[in-house]
């Protein structure tokens, strides 16, 4: 069982790994960590991260290896080469992805580690960095049950961790929750959209349509962010459509139709098409709101 004397090690320090690694090392642990862009490091290091210099490195160093990572070719490249993970990871050792990939990229990499006498798990995760600063996130995992029961009491310091299944099935969980991102986010878009042209005001649209029904937990947290989009993304355009690109690909694997997630799509596309890709998901209302033509009466 983990305890504070279990060494993690973190390969990617962005907004998400970054905010994992500062919990970790506010508990007491002792964190390695690697990162294309040293600098995402700097204030970790003074917080108090053990600096390697190669995702390898991390790997021979740490008793369980956390990555979080944009996307499958980026996790490839950590995983593979002389300097990679699989190159630094030995018997009972485990690696704990918690990226959101495709599920096929990640069994193809599981069964690459289980010959190695180590053992990898995929960990998405619900939530954005104020959920990861709160030890809130949703944490969906998949793999070998022994190794989860290993890391459960770690997850445990960034939110609830469920195991959901076999390799791969932690991840098509959380892409199912990220079409219901997505499209919420589209809906409520699309509805402040119609209310503002209506001549209603949109802070007082906002407030009533997050107090409704509707109102779920991520509308409610983003509702500010409608209104006054952020500098700094929580969540933002361009992964989102990367997730639901690989819910769409999994879909077809499945036979399974996504007529909402296919709507999202097209929109996220445009907004892309239109500057949005780093500012947050929020950003669809401003998206709709550039596509309206100039305001005419309701009455007209």
């Amino acid at each position: 069982m983990a305890t504070t004397t279990t060494k993690i090690g973190f390969v990617g320090l962005g907004h998400m790994g970054g905010n994992m690694a500062a919990r970790f090392l506010a508990a007491g642990y002792t964190v390695y960590g690697e990162s294309r862009d040293r600098g995402d490091a700097d204030e970790l290091v003074h917080e108090g991260l053990q600096w390697r210099g190669t995702p390898r490195e991390v790997a021979e160093a740490a008793d369980v290896l956390i990555t979080s990572l944009p996307d499958d070719d980026v996790l490839e490249s950590v995983a593979s080469g002389p300097d990679g993970i699989l190159a630094g990871l030995g018997e009972a050792k485990i690696w704990v992805d918690m990226s959101t990939v495709s599920p096929r990229a990640s069994r193809g990499l599981a069964e690459r580690v289980q010959p190695l006498g180590a053992a990898m798990l995929d960990a998405p995760v619900s939530g954005s960095v104020p959920q990861v600063q709160a030890g809130t996130l949703t944490i969906m995992v998949g793999g070998d049950e022994q190794a989860y029961a290993r890391v459960e009491p770690l997850l445990r310091e960034l939110g609830t961790p469920t195991r959901i299944g076999e390799n791969g099935q932690g991840l098509v969980l959380k892409l199912a929750i990220n079409i219901s991102l997505a499209v919420q986010m589209l809906a409520f878009a699309e509805g402040l959209v119609l209310a503002e042209r209506a001549g209603i005001d949109p802070k007082l649209a906002v407030e009533v349509m997050t107090q409704s029904a509707i109102g779920s937990a991520m509308l409610k947290a983003r509702a500010e962010l409608v209104l006054d989009l952020p500098d700094e993304a929580w969540f933002d355009v361009g992964l989102m459509q990367k997730d639901v690109a690989l819910a769409l690909d999994t879909g077809r694997e499945l036979r399974v139709p996504l007529p909402s997630a296919a709507a999202a799509d097209s929109v996220l596309t445009i907004a892309r098409a239109s500057g949005y890709e780093r500012r947050d998901l929020a950003a669809l209302f401003q998206v709709l709101r550039d596509l309206t033509s100039d305001p005419v009466s309701p009455a007209a």
